[in-house]
């Protein structure tokens, strides 16, 4: 079976754009919890009417609910789902956690995907969709094919991949810069692409580190489909309709032809929308500065030279014929006349006619029925070669044979429209447990042991987190100070392809071993692969948890606490119903993004070229001199730090009614010094707020 081809649409005009295109499936959003707010969507009869007209041509429409949800919403989701299951949505395609809990109570018959925003990049986060009811995940861009293909050998659903269109610096679903800089969230569906602006290093013209290329698949079709991808996803719900036409048609003709678009189509795929080319450096394992680029001012005015030739892919007429329909004619002598139609999804319609006559001069042959039934222009229907039973002797006039044909047409274009009969079941926000009466304890975050000074050790933490390779290269260390009754939780890294992993539960087993107990889960993917070795369980903030919901589903999977998203403000945190122990950060530079590209390497293959070290801080500054430090991560990876540092120690007073067990101090670039003075400030409830500080979102929270 070839592989689906799944196309953006952003308006009625994209559904139509994508369709002609030769597309699969489309994929759309409506009303406000959906990644692109900004697209004009579709509701009203813009919804209805696309969905019928999908449904008619065979098209699958998957809908976009992949937004973080707050308690205050879930009941106007509630009716957004309950809507789309009547609508005969093909699926929904889901980022929140509690969203897809109430989706499955709501509608357990309505399929749901995974969206790339739930970053999936491994077999266990593919499991772990799985068991929360996902049919399908669609998986992180970062992904070489060597881990694509792994996954596919083991997943037991359907997997999705991004085969074009705009790259995100960041892992989707872990990016915070556009929220932090202004407020504007991209788990919310309104980023302000805050990556595509020019920043510097020290010393250095402004550049563009964190801007990629758009990708490009085009030439890799073959090895997806070897690889067992289910679905070639095309990215570009905000863009025209002329781009979905002319792309969706340069792929589809890939995969029906078997072979890569020609020269021709990838320099009209580069001139209808491109940021300096494309690239393929994730798919191929070849990262670097190669995969980075802008979009040239001039290259808008390119494009529209090709609209013309993209509009006649979606707006000629007559609509090329797409449905194939097998019809079969009865005329005998003394009986009505029969005809029937059936299409390849099992829809069938039925009609009778007149009963034909004896014929007076000249009787009907097979070839007169043929043609007239094959006059199926102006309809979405392909006919095969009719059956015909046709006794001799008879006239059946050309009229009624035409009729009967429009009618059962008529009839099955209809039966295709009604959407599917579905379930609807119950579901409710659950018993509201009484908030926590006790004021929260500390956690205290570090990024290296050598952080830690006894005054710190004696500061009153409940749990200090280490990540997991800096205690498993401090062993001894680490060891010591458990045995004198630190409390230690190792934090594992963010992302950790399949072909890491053999490595992390190595150091996870000598950890185990010395006496820590805590381990700290930073994707769900982590959690199939680490809940059989006997550490207690506790959520980071990269799981993305703004609603009771998403609390309850983690708890099922085995967490004992969680932390809560810092794009949160106060009073959502309030209205949470927590079902298990919850957190926050209060304190330190919040992690912005989460890289693939080492952002540093960006001028070349390594970073001794520019004379930079891993070990350094390096930061990027922005125009306004704001500048952001960045941390190397394991595999080259690196992580983006906030330019402020959150700060809410003369805050504390406003924490301890949220109900919340522990408050978390992330400490980063801090020295000894500098955390012994925070930590007091924290504990006192006041002290003086740093120059360059903010309060987060707590307060403004997103939009």
């Amino acid at each position: 079976m070839p592989m689906e081809l799944m196309s953006p649409a952003g308006s009625p005009e994209g559904i139509i754009a994508a369709v002609r295109g030769g597309a699969d499936a489309v994929y759309f959003g409506t009303d406000d919890f959906n990644a692109r707010r900004n697209a004009r969507n579709l509701s009203g009869e813009d919804l209805i009417d696309a969905m019928r007209y999908c449904r008619l041509r065979g098209v699958k429409t998957y809908v976009t609910v992949n937004t973080l949800v707050t308690d205050r919403e879930l009941l106007r989701a509630r009716e957004l789902i309950l809507r789309l299951n009547e609508l005969g949505a093909d699926a929904l395609i889901v980022q929140d956690l509690g969203m897809a809990r109430m989706i499955r109570a709501l509608a357990p018959e309505l399929p749901i995907h995974a969206s790339t925003q739930m970053t999936v990049h491994s077999i266990g986060g593919v499991l772990a969709a799985h068991k929360l009811g996902f049919s399908r995940v669609v998986l992180s861009r970062e992904l070489p094919l060597r881990e694509i293909a792994y996954i596919c050998r083991h997943s037991p659903i359907e997997i999705e991949v991004f085969v074009h269109g705009a790259l995100c610096m960041c892992y989707s679903g872990q990016c915070y810069l556009s929220a932090a800089i202004g407020g504007r969230s991209g788990n919310r569906g309104l980023c302000a692409q805050p990556c595509r602006m020019a920043y510097s290093f020290f010393g250095e013209s402004p550049s563009h580190p964190l801007s990629l290329k758009d990708l490009s698949l085009a030439r890799h079709l073959k090895e997806l489909e070897e690889a067992g991808v289910h679905t070639l996803k095309i990215e570009g719900r905000m863009k025209r309709p002329e781009y979905t036409a002319l792309v969706t048609d340069v792929y589809k003709r890939a995969i029906t032809g078997g072979c890569a678009p020609s020269a021709e189509e990838m320099a009209r795929l580069q001139t209808v929308f491109s940021r300096d080319g494309f690239t393929d450096g994730y798919f191929t394992g070849k990262k670097g500065g190669a995969m980075f680029g802008t979009r040239p001012e001039d290259n808008g005015r390119e494009a529209r030279a090709l609209y013309k030739q993209a509009q006649a892919l979606y707006l000629s007429e007559p609509e090329p014929p797409v449905v194939p329909v097998t019809m079969r004619f009865e005329a005998k002598a003394g009986r009505e006349m029969r005809l029937a139609v059936e299409d390849r999804d099992g829809f069938f319609y039925e009609c009778t006619g007149t009963p034909a006559e004896p014929a007076l001069r000249r009787a009907t042959t097979e070839e007169e029925v043929r043609a007239a039934l094959v006059k199926t222009g102006g309809t979405v229907f392909l006919p095969d070669e009719p059956e015909i039973t046709l006794d001799g002797g008879l006239r059946a006039s050309a009229a009624a044979i035409n009729a009967m044909r429009r009618q059962c047409l008529e009839g099955l274009a209809a039966a295709r429209r009604q959407p599917p009969k579905r379930i609807v079941g119950e579901w409710q926000p659950g018993m509201l447990r009484p908030r926590r009466e006790e004021p929260p304890g500390w956690i205290f975050s570090f990024l290296s042991a050598d952080q830690l000074t006894g005054a710190i050790l004696r500061a009153g933490a409940e749990m200090i987190w280490l990540p997991v390779p800096e205690i498993a290269s401090r062993l001894p260390l680490i060891e010591t100070l458990t045995r004198q009754g630190v409390h230690f939780a190792a934090v594992m890294d963010r992302i950790i392809f399949d072909s890491e992993w053999d490595k992390a539960l190595r150091q996870l087993k000598e950890i185990r071993e010395i006496g820590v107990k805590d381990l700290v889960i930073t994707n769900l993917g982590q959690i199939p692969i680490v809940g059989k070795l006997g550490f207690t369980l506790h959520g980071d903030f990269g799981l993305n948890v703004m609603n009771s919901q998403s609390v309850r589903e983690l708890r099922q999977m085995g967490l004992s606490s969680c932390t809560l998203s810092f794009e949160m403000n106060l009073a959502q945190i309030r209205d949470l119903n927590l079902g298990m122990d919850g957190q926050i950060i209060a304190y330190g530079r919040l992690p912005l993004m989460i890289t693939e590209n080492c952002v540093t390497r960006r001028h070349g293959d390594g970073c001794a070229r520019d004379g930079r070290s891993c070990g350094k801080n390096n930061a990027i500054i922005d125009k306004t001199g704001r500048s952001f430090p960045i941390r190397r991560e394991t595999g080259c990876r690196s992580t983006v730090y906030n330019a402020e540092k959150l700060w809410l120690a003369d805050k504390t007073a406003d924490l301890r009614d949220l109900g919340l067990r522990w408050l978390r101090l992330n400490f980063t670039t801090e020295n000894s010094k500098e955390i012994e003075t925070v930590i007091e400030a924290y504990r006192r409830g006041a002290g003086v707020m740093p120059e360059r500080a903010t309060r987060g979102l707590y307060y403004r929270g997103v939009q």
